[in-house]
């Protein structure tokens, strides 16, 4: 039972907001040792686990070439786009990307989207730009809502949308295990049937809440350029017409007084 002292490692390392490549790195090196095992073993295991699944550090690939994208204006085009959209809402755009990153998934696309590669240089330019024209500059805590919103709606699509295809990890692992621990024989399309209802009540759900994501925006932030250009010229008309119909009560009186 002492191994699980690893577990405790990893609790505490995440409520602290610790690092987490430290804090899981840290628990697996504490787990070995508790469980007996050589400090060259506990090295081999670290080994052995990453060459196994060194696809997983792929995305590392991909990062020079979104920083080079957005050196070079990727993210002030998604901008442009926006404002060039004058029907699409932050919450809109955000539903939108959901859908199509749920889709992706369920045909095995995972990789089209992701934290790297679509949200912060694409999908949190994007909304922020649509409500800051309807809304102004935005503050901080709003900019903040709104790039978590835009992370929600890749992990909630990736998640509940990979496990309507037959072929992920994870339908294959639920399958394995269970062949083997139970001696039954499941299909991982059965899995993958059984995922769809769940893969829509999740876009369904999760849809409503960015939605309602553009009447949050409305009720804490003021109105934006448009709507105070708008209501600028009514404010001078109604201030210069007094000055206009007074103007020749005036003279009239002074040409009266003048004939007396």
């Amino acid at each position: 039972m002492i191994v699980l002292v690893g577990i405790l490692v990893v609790v505490a390392g995440f409520a602290t907001r610790r690092n987490p490549l430290l804090v899981v790195g840290a628990a697996g090196i504490l787990t070995g040792l508790l469980g007996g095992m050589s400090p060259l073993k506990v090295l081999e295991a670290f080994g052995t686990g990453f060459a196994s699944s060194r696809s997983v550090t792929l995305f590392a690939i991909t990062l020079p070439v979104i920083g080079l994208l957005e050196r070079h204006g990727l993210q002030e085009q998604a901008r442009t786009l926006m404002n060039k959209l004058a029907k699409a809402s932050a919450g809109r755009v955000l539903a939108v990307y959901l859908v199509v990153r749920q889709l992706t998934a369920a045909f095995g696309l995972t990789g089209l989207g992701g934290p790297a590669q679509a949200v912060r240089p694409m999908v949190a330019p994007m909304a922020e730009a649509a409500a800051e024209r309807r809304h102004g500059t935005l503050t901080d805590k709003a900019r903040e809502r709104l790039r978590s919103f835009a992370a929600s709606a890749d992990n909630v699509g990736l998640f509940f949308g990979e496990d309507c295809f037959l072929a992920v990890g994870s339908i294959l692992l639920i399958t394995g295990f269970v062949d083997a621990t139970y001696h039954t024989d499941l299909e991982p399309v059965q899995l993958a049937l059984w995922a769809i209802p769940t893969a829509v009540c999740a876009t369904l759900i999760h849809g409503a809440r960015l939605l309602r994501l553009d009447r949050t925006l409305a009720r804490d932030l003021p109105a934006g350029p448009s709507a105070t250009t708008a209501t600028a010229p009514a404010a001078t008309t109604a201030t210069t017409a007094p000055a206009a119909t007074t103007a020749p009560a005036t003279t009239a009186d002074r040409t009266e007084e003048t004939t007396k």
